[in-house]
């Protein structure tokens, strides 16, 4: 049975101590419950914004049993409940899993992947990125190291048109017409490219190679890296960079954290 943590406080934290892990990662998850003015929250990734008819029913269903009867969605495509009873955690918690919606429990506040929308869909993409997304899904939920990556680290999986590119991801695969893959490390204008196939490890990789060289500088994102740290990475993960011509939305906002719209079940 999965246990689930009591909702407990958000912590005052100033500008300057947002990255610290020191003071741990605050981020809230399906089976860590926050208190909001409102009742206690939770927030529930969803890869790539992608849900199937069931989870869709059992997240409405969720909603209307435990909290306001309303789904939150974030700029990151996840869902938060709000309005939720302290001691629902438990029983919140056995709904997902049944769904479907938390395939490993300990990974559960690190599946933060943001994916092109119509990838696959529309043949307007050099790439499909659909098999990225669930290939990156399982090694993420497969991996130990990765449980250590903060709620805030974001994966971004581009088709090469440049619409996830633009949100300043942490890591981000983009398509490429020659059918590689090109994977960007922070704002970096170099890429490494890598057979298509091998783009969600080498995402993985990445991110592990990011828990290396974050050590204890207290960082929780690629651009909080301190010049040192960010050469370790860069050249941890260096396969004779090339530049890449992707473009970027000008003036895009970047969810560095989630920000919500709700939506009514």
């Amino acid at each position: 049975m999965l246990a689930a943590m009591s909702a407990s406080p958000l912590p005052s934290r100033s500008p300057d101590d947002a990255c610290a892990r020191s003071s741990g990662d605050a981020c809230p998850g399906a089976l860590r419950l926050h208190r909001a003015d409102d009742g206690a929250l939770a927030r529930i990734r969803i890869p790539g914004g992608v849900l199937t008819p069931r989870q869709a029913d059992a997240l409405g269903r969720a909603a209307e049993r435990f909290g306001d009867g309303e789904l939150h969605l974030t700029s990151r495509g996840n869902v938060q409940l709000r309005g939720l009873g302290p001691d629902c955690g438990a029983e919140l918690a056995g709904l997902l899993d049944a769904a479907g919606l938390l395939p490993s429990p300990r990974h559960e506040r690190v599946r933060n992947v943001v994916a092109t929308p119509l990838s696959g869909l529309d043949a307007l993409g050099a790439a499909d990125v659909r098999p990225w997304l669930t290939g990156l899904d399982r090694l993420l939920c497969g991996s130990n190291r990765a449980t250590a990556l903060s709620g805030r680290f974001l994966f971004a999986l581009d088709d090469g048109r440049g619409d996830v590119d633009a949100l300043g991801a942490d890591l981000t695969l983009l398509g490429d017409g020659d059918g590689s893959a090109l994977l960007r490390i922070g704002d970096d204008d170099a890429v490494l490219r890598v057979p298509s196939p091998d783009g969600p490890l080498a995402a993985l990789t990445a991110a592990e190679a990011f828990l290396d060289s974050a050590g204890d500088t207290g960082a929780w994102r690629v651009k909080d890296l301190r010049w040192a740290g960010w050469t370790r990475l860069s050249g941890g993960c260096s396969r004779a960079p090339v530049n890449c011509a992707s473009p970027r939305g000008a003036g895009s906002s970047s969810p560095g954290s989630d920000q919500t719209v709700r939506t009514a079940c």
